[in-house]
């Protein structure tokens, strides 16, 4: 008989650990707590060892042919001059050779998954009653249902993660809010990911998408750590009020809320969970281990992570040695990855227009070609290996 697992969500995480342990033989659910796949969302990108993986799933052109077009990154000052480029093929460029849609990636794989496993919208679970021979499940319509196993791949605010970790202090807040949503596309908007430094302590970005508009992003300090629930008109006035005399775009960002309905705020945390399992459950993706937009790994990790413990758990009869292998595996690439730079993020912050010149001429004088072809005497990418490598596993 094969061994049954419920995952809780469907964005990067849950549908990578369904996919392989599926073709495993597990028979593997899937829930959401949203009525439907979520999809737009801000731009991501995978990078290392989770390339050879999406390679594995024959994915790899699918992503790429939904690539947001993004040709680099600009540090910008508020008359949207260019201080400092840094294209794809830089050295320090956060845009990377895979771009895309937080949403378009979940769609692709959600289809991927899709077909192997079976699939619960608009549901959550509220209880779990974890015991030696399984683990019970209580979910929100009522229903109770019994599985060899439960994953929690419900991101960095994991409702789950708390049922499996009971106690455990996992949460690391950065100090500061980050926004996304989508604005209209206008005639001089172009292809590069905008980086504006406002003299009054927010940072602003505006990236190309796929779809003929724009993702804007709003980042500030903060000293609150928890978010409140919020309307979308309080979210609009938010933010609204963070933009009043932010310079650059920041009136084209205000006057554009009001016809905005996709709005992302809150306050960032890393996740930094001391142990990943407990029992027959255990936490991957964001739920274990975010890292923060600040790092550029997030999605990596959740494509790396999710393969792992999927891969150990189908290689391993005994659950506990699975979790040990995929906590000794991954654990020291996932902290490595989450190390932030000393001062980040509070240090890219600018309370005046001197610190925010300072931010640009910092980055004008990394991107200058001295500095560039410096970097490139110590750094080569026509070889480059992966910083993880991937373990092998039988077929």
């Amino acid at each position: 008989m094969s061994k049954s697992v419920l995952i809780s969500g469907a964005s990067i995480a849950g549908p990578i650990t369904a996919y392989w342990l599926a073709k495993a033989g597990w028979d593997v659910t899937l829930i959401e707590r949203a009525k439907e796949l979520r999809l737009g969302g801000q731009n991501i990108d995978i990078t290392d060892a989770a390339v050879d993986i999406v390679r594995m799933m024959g994915l790899e052109e699918a992503i790429k042919a939904r690539h947001t077009g993004e040709r680099g990154l600009q540090f910008v000052d508020g008359n949207n001059t260019a201080k400092a480029s840094f294209p794809v093929s830089a050295k320090g460029s956060l845009t990377r050779e895979i771009e895309i849609l937080r949403g378009d990636l979940a769609e692709i794989f959600m289809n991927a998954a899709a077909p192997l496993i079976k699939t619960r919208f608009g549901i959550t679970i509220e209880a779990l009653d974890s015991r030696e021979d399984g683990v019970g499940v209580t979910f929100s319509d009522g229903s109770t249902q019994d599985f060899d196993h439960v994953i929690a791949a419900d991101g960095m605010h994991s409702s789950t993660r708390g049922m499996i970790l009971p106690g455990e202090d996992s949460v690391s807040y950065l100090g500061c809010w980050s926004s996304y949503f989508t604005i209209p596309r206008e005639a001089d908007d172009n292809d590069w990911w905008r980086w504006y430094t406002s003299p009054t302590g927010v940072i602003a970005f505006l990236r190309p998408d796929n779809r003929g508009t724009m993702r804007a992003s709003v980042n500030f300090l903060s000293d609150a750590a928890d978010a409140p629930h919020m309307t979308v008109e309080e979210k609009r006035a938010l933010l609204r009020d963070r933009l009043d005399g932010a310079g650059w775009e920041s009136q084209r960002f205000a006057s554009a809320l009001a016809d905005v309905d996709d709005i992302y705020l809150g306050p960032l945390h890393q996740i930094k969970a001391k142990r990943w399992s407990n029992g027959r459950c255990a936490v991957v993706g964001d739920a274990a281990y975010c890292p923060t937009p600040y790092t550029g790994m997030g999605t990596t990790l959740a494509v790396i992570g999710s393969y792992i413990l999927a891969q150990e758990l189908a290689s391993h009869d005994d659950y506990k040695e699975a979790f040990k292998a995929y906590d000794a595996r991954f654990r020291p690439f996932a902290e490595k990855s989450q190390e932030l730079p000393p001062g980040v993020p509070k240090a890219a912050y600018a309370q005046s227009r001197f610190k925010a010149a300072l931010v640009n001429t910092g980055a004008g004088i990394a991107a200058s070609r001295p500095i560039q072809a410096l970097i490139s005497l110590f750094s080569s990418d026509k070889a480059k290996p992966n910083a993880f490598t991937l373990p092998e596993y039988a077929a």
